[in-house]
């Protein structure tokens, strides 16, 4: 025994040494074609060969932008820039003489999708791929690859590959998400030993919060697919739409245990609306990687783990869209070497995998180049032919900014939208002129409408990758029906616009400010911020013929530190700059209650902060620094845990508690945040820290649990059964009481929430105090097992308790998910600024 522990250290260590030795081109490069010698390779420019260091993205773009310099096969273009201010580039590879005529190519190639696209002759037209790298930051294996294609179509030399150039048009994105790959790459290069450790304890392998996998404001930026809410996905999916390419790919890195994944997923996890030959494609391009890795020894698997049912991802997006997406999975170094399951994983060996399978699918397009040409443009065909007359409605009355966002994505996804020629109902459903808007079934992005559009409740299978439901018009919180008439159909939109309202006139006597607007909560900051004096209605009021709701904010002419002409200037630019409506008007006499009533609540300015860092989990932290900072204008203070005992709270009103992963924060800040609160502070817990607010004497609620037994459930189907009972994301329906200040500027009674947790919060006794209820059958949209779905009906997902002179407030549910659920931002916002009043 003693002797073959010896041999297993001694064996260790020799691994170790051997991938501490210097990595040549060689260990990736095929060596059945020659190379340019008047082609920089990346050592040339970078001063190490790709896997010995990684790649930041400055360097990154100083590669690219020299091989567009030098090689006739390459054209470069930045797309924008991220929130860091970072380029998003794309390089455009092909033959030169291609790229001389790339415009016509590019035109004939949209053509497909387009109707009478029949007389398109495939087998003389270019294929085109779009192969991007590392979305997310710490999967750096992706993006070092990319050093190392960009040069073998570069430099490469031969019959093999001019030919493969000529019939090929490769959309290269060296990098998904810049800002997190510069965050990773720092933190593996600071913490490399010369000696390299793989002991995965190393402070290597183990980044500080919140790590390199999301962009600036901690998203995860393959999500954003559909939603295309941030700056880099804008740019990828106007490249899409430019292009639609006919093969997408997604590399990305996984747990370092495992080996390496390429699409198909599990196959009953497929969308419905999923073409079954996109499946079929995307499982004869896997011969290929297969063959591939084959040939250089690499382990590997497919159709199990990942699937193809949310189309906000990379892989699935293509799907929805006549192409073909695949994801690529490697195990991750995570830095440069790491013990694993299979030995010790070195970075060099994951970029070596990675640039496999770009080569592959580089392959694989070329020997099924006309069948890939073919598909896409039967798939537009056959959306064009099953379409239905009619169209989709959606709009919000009280809400027009709403409901021109969701049409701002609608148009980003290249779909035909309408303005209103008239005013006309539907069902329940009243439909106005500049707050609604058309969109026809008969149109080209079908699918893809259908896809947002669509509730759904039954599935094949009941375990998701992620969430299971995200119908856009309940995520607005709009009014919406799929049976509007086209006779009701104004003018297309091709340039399309906020609504802006009409200007308030002058006045000597008040301002109202109506709530009801989404960017009111941005308004009413800069109203505060200003010093000026403000107020809240309690009750509604009407005045005119005009109807205001609870929540109308009114700032009176009188006693403020602006004159008459000066505070009409300020609301002007106000009303302009947030797109919401300011009323003037001359009397308190109004009916109701009237101007000088009590039931008008003076306002002050917030000051929010919000703890992150630690067990906090960054995708929630970040989606609400991200509502603040970019969608109101608002600062927002970030608190790490580790600072919070030496932090004065005292500076602020409120202070956010994100969702955390296990128990959340020590116990040791309970009493500090108690303090606090009970001195006159607002305290606002999200998602699982309701529990760990709950186990630390903040607030007392009861739970509905439901004790589910596994009968007739094998070992090998235990896992599937459990993760059955979990909700990944689906959509709920619950009752406002819309006198309760949480739920001030709605219009309805009504609410759809987005949920993914199983935290069942039973009502209060008092029935005032549940001003947010879940309806007894609340499912709208997307999967939640029978037990659940039982537990979750009449349960709350808000609490308010007083606490000394201060408030706790909980919600279960993620309010702001992954910044398009616009249609429940404004609870959060009605809980920073009226929380005192509830």
């Amino acid at each position: 025994m003693r002797n073959l522990i010896i041999f297993l250290i001694l064996f260790s260590i020799t691994i170790t040494k051997a991938q501490q030795e210097e990595v040549s081109l060689d260990y990736y490069l095929p060596d059945d074609v020659t190379y340019n010698p008047d082609i920089p390779t990346p050592e040339e420019i970078l001063g190490f060969v790709p896997g010995e260091w990684h790649v930041s993205h400055d360097r990154l773009l100083m590669y690219m932008n020299r091989l567009a310099e030098v090689s006739p096969r390459i054209q470069i273009e930045n797309r924008g820039f991220t929130y860091e201010g970072r380029q998003l580039v794309l390089l455009t590879i092909s033959s030169e003489e291609n790229l001389s005529n790339i415009e016509e190519i590019r035109k004939n190639h949209i053509a497909l999708v387009e109707k009478n696209a029949e007389s398109l002759d495939t087998e003389e037209m270019p294929i085109v791929i779009n192969q991007g790298f590392s979305i997310h930051g710490n999967e750096p294996s992706g993006s070092n690859a990319a050093l190392l294609y960009t040069y073998y179509l570069a430099a490469a030399q031969g019959e093999k590959i001019e030919k493969t150039l000529e019939n090929t048009v490769i959309l290269l994105d060296p990098s998904f998400n810049p800002d997190g790959l510069q965050r990773f790459a720092y933190w593996a290069n600071t913490n490399k030993s010369k000696n390299i450790n793989p002991d995965p304890q190393d402070r290597e392998y183990n980044e500080v919060w919140p790590g390199g996998r999301t962009n600036h404001y901690w998203f995860d930026m393959n999500r954003d697919w559909l939603p295309v809410q941030l700056p880099e996905s804008q740019a990828r999916i106007a490249t899409f739409h430019k292009w639609y390419p006919n093969i997408l790919t997604d590399h990305h890195e996984m747990g370092s245990n495992s080996t390496f994944f390429f699409q198909p997923g599990i196959p009953s996890r497929t969308h419905p609306l999923t073409p079954q030959m996109n499946q079929d494609l995307t499982k004869e391009i896997g011969t290929y990687h297969a063959a591939a890795f084959d040939e250089i020894g690499s382990l590997y698997y497919t159709e199990e783990n990942y699937d193809d049912f949310y189309y906000g991802k990379g892989s699935t997006f293509p799907d929805i869209n006549g192409s073909i997406g695949i994801l690529f999975e490697q195990g991750s170094s995570r830095g440069h070497a790491q013990e694993t399951d299979n030995g010790i994983l070195t970075f060099p060996f994951t970029i070596r995998n990675q640039f496999t399978a770009a080569l592959s699918t580089l392959e694989a397009a070329q020997k099924m180049r006309t069948d890939l040409l073919n598909y896409q443009r039967n798939f537009y065909k056959n959306a064009r032919e099953s379409a239905q007359s009619g169209a989709y409605a959606f709009g919000n009355s009280k809400d027009p900014a709403s409901a021109y966002k969701l049409a701002e994505i609608l148009k980003r996804h290249q779909i035909e939208v309408h303005e209103l020629a008239n005013n006309f109902s539907e069902g329940d459903e009243n439909f106005e002129k500049g707050s609604a808007y058309i969109v026809p079934k008969n149109q080209r992005q079908h699918r893809l409408i259908k896809a947002m559009f669509e509730r759904r409740t039954e599935f094949e299978d009941s375990l998701f990758y992620d969430i299971s439901a995200w119908t856009f018009p309940l995520a607005f919180n709009l009014d919406y029906t799929e049976d509007a008439s086209m006779r009701n159909a104004g003018e297309k939109i091709e340039d399309i616009k906020m609504p802006l309202p009409q200007l308030p006139e002058e006045s000597d006597y008040a301002y109202l400010l109506d709530w009801n607007n989404y960017f009111a909560p941005k308004a009413l900051n800069q109203i505060l911020e200003k010093g000026l004096r403000a107020k809240v209605a309690m009750e509604d009021f009407s005045l005119d013929s005009k109807n205001y709701g609870y929540g109308t904010i009114m700032i009176p002419v009188q006693n403020q530190k602006l004159d008459k002409a000066e505070l009409h200037e300020f609301l002007s630019k106000v009303s302009e700059e947030s797109s919401v409506k300011i009323t003037a008007i001359g009397t308190g006499m109004t009916k109701g209650i009237n101007l000088g009533s009590n039931q008008f609540r003076a306002l002050e300015p917030q000051k929010v902060a919000i703890i992150i860092g630690g067990s906090i989990t960054p995708y929630d932290a970040g989606e609400v620094w991200h509502l603040f900072d970019q969608r109101y204008d608002m600062k927002i203070t970030k608190i790490d845990v580790r600072d919070l005992d030496d932090t004065d709270l005292n500076k602020y009103t409120d202070i956010i508690l994100p969702n955390s992963r296990g128990g959340g924060l020590d116990e040791k800040y309970a009493k500090k945040l108690k303090d606090w609160t009970k001195s006159g502070g607002t305290l606002i817990g999200y998602r699982n820290a309701v529990n760990w607010l709950k186990k630390n004497d903040f607030i007392d609620f009861k739970t509905k649990k439901n004790e589910i037994t596994a009968k007739n459930i094998s070992f090998e189907e235990q896992g599937d059964f459990k993760g059955a009972q979990h909700i990944g994301g689906a959509i709920f329906e619950a009752k406002l009481d819309r006198s309760h200040p949480i739920a001030f500027g709605y219009k309805d009674d009504k609410i759809s929430l987005f949920r993914n947790t199983t935290i069942f919060m039973e009502a209060d006794e008092e029935s005032y105090n549940n001003p947010i209820k879940y309806t007894e059958n609340p499912l709208l949209s997307g999967y939640i097992s029978k037990p659940n779905l039982d537990s979750i009906a009449n349960t709350v997902p808000f609490k308010h308790k007083d606490m000394g002179r201060g408030d706790v407030m909980l919600f279960t549910d993620n309010t702001n998910f992954r910044a398009f659920w616009y249609g429940t931002n404004k609870l959060l916002m009605n809980a920073i600024f009226f929380g005192k009043e509830m």
